[in-house]
């Protein structure tokens, strides 16, 4: 049986809405229907963080809080969960919550505009992470961008608000007739809070099975809650728009203002939520976000991490997925390279059919994959490192106009095996220098067979000549690119070797080695 109606919450007011478009962002339906204007529109592309809202969702038993950007985000894809705004943190008594306090304590806002984002990204971080160090909140706050105060005393009002005593008040709520609901406690004081566990109990009980349909003049909106029913709705609808977390389709709304007739949200299926280890391997499903797969993955590549840190910002790394990401294939896309170096297979599905292909045959062609009409990637599949893959190194670096928030220039996935110094297996893979994500297959013949020394390296290096003919663009010119993944695999060749002499990536980009 089917609904259609949507159905969260927001202060802890129950919110339903039947006759919605399905391509309606939250940022939009706050301003305009709800009259919360502060969560602002800077960008409405995810960049710029001015609107930042939170929110929380029943997963595995527990409440799972997510800062993420309400300019990209759709309305529909809030089915069964709860929702945050800046005006949802300040008591009724007129109580602030300490990390609206501490930006005030700490002098954190000047014109305003950027303040409530950083609040709800404040708040985010405050109900997940206890003792956040300067890095995690730095991480935290990546995804917003302030143009008057600087970010000191923002970064000072997270360390303050850690010393503020915990709200204890009520939600606010605009509609005089809506029931008190108590700010639900950080998380790690929700063990013993009640407004915690009733939060988390209300959002099982939306949590009712039955699929979303949301039928509108301007489209319609599916929701499934099963892999079955999922894949059938695909198969059925061949040219359906599969929403995931929205961080790319949510730009084709709000900038390239396209008219997407049926979306097939991935958001509630089960099966597309896990995270499955075994002796070899490590699956993610199509659901996953990239916050929750990184945090899978690095405890097994920690050599990833810094893909990880710079890959977007918090919240769209807490709305988009992985498998998202890898079926985009983008070839300037950040995560490709570095999992077809270690070898990565996706997982495909046509209602009832599985096949599995390695992830580097999944690119046939610029904007062209291996994907039959109604069939989806359903699982990426990472193995994992036994005790013969000891002597391989791995590498991700990515090099980009600024550190953060930025879209890559270059990125390189480096994975080699060496047995007594000598190359046995070359994997090298470089997005941003051709029409997909690839491997420089006549780089990794000149290296593989040899010790990785000088005369190894300028071979390698004058080979990559052969293997890419890159484009120039507003990120960066062909030639720029071609020096700089030569570059790459200079600073791979002095990380192997021990070399005391740091290459760092502005060091990269810039022809030092």
């Amino acid at each position: 049986m089917n609904t259609a109606e949507l159905h969260f919450l927001l202060d802890g007011r129950d919110i339903r809405l039947s006759q919605v478009a399905p391509t309606t962002t939250l940022l939009n339906w706050l301003r305009e229907d709800q009259a919360r204007t502060g969560t602002k529109e800077g960008c409405a592309e995810g960049d710029c963080g001015a609107c930042t809202v939170v929110v929380a969702e029943a997963r595995n038993g527990q409440l799972k809080w997510r800062s993420v950007n309400a300019c990209i985000q759709l309305l529909p894809t809030l089915h069964g969960k709860a929702l945050f705004t800046v005006e949802s943190l300040r008591a009724r008594d007129g109580v602030l919550h300490p990390a609206q306090q501490a930006m005030v304590d700490c002098h954190g806002s000047q014109c305003g505009f950027c303040t409530p984002g950083f609040v709800m990204s404040l708040f985010g971080l405050y109900q997940t992470d206890p003792t956040p160090d300067d890095a995690a909140i730095a991480d935290a706050l990546s995804g917003n961008l302030c143009r008057c105060t600087g970010y000191r005393p923002i970064i000072d009002a997270a360390h303050r608000m850690y010393q503020l005593p915990a709200a204890g008040g009520t939600l606010s709520s605009p509609q005089p007739d809506s029931l008190p609901a108590p700010l639900p406690a950080p998380l790690w004081q929700r063990e013993t809070d009640s407004a915690s566990n009733a939060l988390l109990a209300r959002l099982v009980a939306l949590d009712d099975g039955r699929t979303l349909d949301i039928s509108h003049p301007r489209g319609r909106f599916i929701a499934p809650c099963s892999l079955a029913e999922f894949a059938t709705l695909v198969a059925t609808h061949p040219l359906a728009t599969l929403l995931a977390g929205g961080t790319d389709i949510g730009l084709w709304i709000t900038k390239q203002f396209r008219v997407l007739q049926v979306l097939i949200h991935l958001g509630r299926v089960r099966e597309l939520h896990r995270i499955e280890h075994t002796a070899d391997q490590l699956e993610i499903a199509a659901a996953v976000p990239l916050e929750d797969a990184f945090a899978a993955i690095l405890p097994h590549y920690p050599e990833l991490t810094e893909l990880w840190r710079r890959f977007a910002s918090r919240p769209i790394r807490n709305a988009g997925t992985l498998c998202g990401n890898i079926a985009n294939g983008s070839p300037i896309g950040d995560a490709m390279p570095a999992l077809i170096a270690i070898g990565a297979e996706i997982v495909l599905r046509r209602d009832t059919t599985v096949r599995v292909l390695p992830l580097k045959a999944l690119y046939l062609g610029y904007q062209k994959k291996d994907l039959a009409p109604g069939e989806f990637v359903q699982a990426v599949r990472i193995p994992l490192r036994d005790a013969a893959a000891g002597k391989r190194i791995i590498r991700a670096w990515k090099i980009s106009k600024r550190q953060d928030q930025d879209i890559s220039a270059v990125f390189a996935g480096f994975a080699l095996t060496l047995d007594e110094g000598v190359v046995t297996e070359a994997r090298l893979a470089f997005g941003g220098m051709a029409a997909t994500p690839q491997r420089a297959r006549h780089a990794e013949a000149a290296l593989t067979g040899r010790p990785f020394d000088a005369a190894a390296l300028a071979d390698a290096r004058a080979a990559l000549a052969r293997d890419f003919q890159p484009l120039s663009d507003m990120r960066a010119s062909a030639d720029y690119r071609m020096r700089v993944a030569q570059n790459l695999l200079t600073r791979l060749q002095l990380d192997i070797a021990g070399t005391p002499t740091r290459i760092d990536a502005a060091e990269a980009s810039h022809g030092q080695a």
